[in-house]
């Protein structure tokens, strides 16, 4: 079969190359994978792996052969699922934990972005809690988590602030539901909010927790600014009492509660029903991965890049 492969002489990293099948084990279905998304964090860890090496999280495509202890969908199903390697690839061998039926309405593209975008997004609310009629500020809010997070949070009945980091990819972030739409966080003393999906890391980290109230939640998931962050520890104590920050980390996240299938599924069901959007700015054909992969990393895309394998 083709997968995506490391090649650090070739654009963005990778290159398609004739690898071995993969060999399911009893618990895992074997996936024709007809569409992948990308996400920031596998894209940017590129560089860690050795050439020749797989990668990929995110895929949507069919069961060619179910799981032999008999677990899971049929042969013949249409699936979304999430790995943490190897999904850039023809053939996918996935535990059917983490696999979930696509309803007829849910094409592959759109469900390839649900894995860790809207997983991401779901979970973090989640933790957070009960948002209705609360404060929600979503910082990286033009990307693809951002956009689910804004859905997700404004469908719960909360009031939304996105933050953006590039002027100009804050299109569509009202239309999804965003009260207000910021280029920069606010100014500590100006605001408060009950919850922050915090995505950005370094000085906005240290920025959401001196603007979150009292009893609220500071959910930190990916560090697209790698500096170390820094805050007045009275602006969280004394200001805020009873706030919290938590490290979410998807892969942990999903491993402790059994897997993600039937967290997809709830994703699933409001996509179906017409009350979430797949954030999809891109699609092109597996084959232009590379450019896909510099768009991406080069912050010239707000939203989802999709690939279609073929």
């Amino acid at each position: 079969m083709r997968a995506l492969v490391r090649n650090s002489t070739a654009r963005g990293g990778v290159e398609l190359r004739e690898v071995g099948d993969p060999v399911a084990a009893p618990n895992e279905a074997l996936v024709r994978v007809r569409a992948v998304s990308l996400n920031r964090g596998e894209c940017r860890r590129l560089v860690e792996l050795a050439d020749g090496q797989q990668t990929g999280w995110d895929l949507a495509g069919e069961v060619v052969a179910a799981a032999a202890d008999g677990s899971g969908p049929p042969a013949g199903s249409r699936v979304v699922g999430l790995v943490d390697r190897r999904a850039w690839a023809e053939l996918v061998a996935v535990p059917t934990s983490w696999l979930a039926v696509l309803p007829d309405k849910v094409g592959y593209p759109e469900a390839a972005t649900l894995p860790v975008a809207g997983l991401t997004a779901l979970q973090a609310l989640d933790i957070a809690g009960n948002v209705l009629g609360r404060r929600v500020l979503i910082t990286g809010a033009s990307g693809g988590v951002g956009r689910f997070a804004v859905q997700l949070a404004a469908g719960a009945g909360a009031r939304v602030t996105g933050v953006i980091g590039t002027p100009g990819h804050g299109e569509g972030l009202e239309a999804l539901g965003a009260e207000e739409v910021l280029t920069a966080l606010p100014t500590p003393g100006e605001h408060v909010f009950d919850a922050v999906l915090e995505g950005v890391g370094g000085a906005s980290l240290g920025a959401a927790l001196q603007l979150v109230a009292a009893g609220g939640t500071v959910v930190s998931y990916a560090s697209s600014d790698p500096s170390e962050t820094s805050f007045p520890t009275r602006a969280l104590f004394a200001r805020a009492p009873g706030a919290r920050l938590y490290g979410f980390y998807l892969f942990w996240e999903m491993e402790r509660s059994g897997g993600a299938g039937a967290q997809l599924a709830r994703l699933l069901a409001l996509l179906a029903g017409g009350r979430l959007q797949a954030p999809i700015a891109w699609e092109t054909s597996w084959q232009e991965a590379g450019a896909a992969i510099e768009a991406l990393l080069d912050r010239r895309i707000a939203g989802k890049i999709v690939l279609h394998v073929s």
